[in-house]
């Protein structure tokens, strides 16, 4: 069952912002990991001579981790820091 909201979504809201700021980042990391793994499937188990996996990897996971920060460490949800 999905989430429900409460009341009428509204981007200004902090406590909306703030949910679909992590649902995002919840989506980010499912495709990192779906993505990811296919490229060392191919590379691993076909013998694949993909080279190029390890920087796609490393630059990528480290884009997730700034973006990880940012939600949870660094964004300002209170009613004032919108718009």
């Amino acid at each position: 069952m999905p989430p429900r909201w409460p009341r009428e979504p509204d981007r200004n809201d902090p406590a909306y912002r703030k949910l679909d700021d992590r649902m995002n980042f919840a989506v980010h990391v499912a495709l990192f990991a779906a993505c990811n793994s296919g490229l060392w499937f191919f590379r691993i188990f076909l013998d694949a001579n993909w080279s190029w996996t390890t920087w796609v990897t490393g630059v990528w996971l480290a884009a997730l981790f700034a973006h990880g920060v940012y939600i949870f460490a660094l964004a300002n949800y209170s009613l004032d820091s919108h718009g």
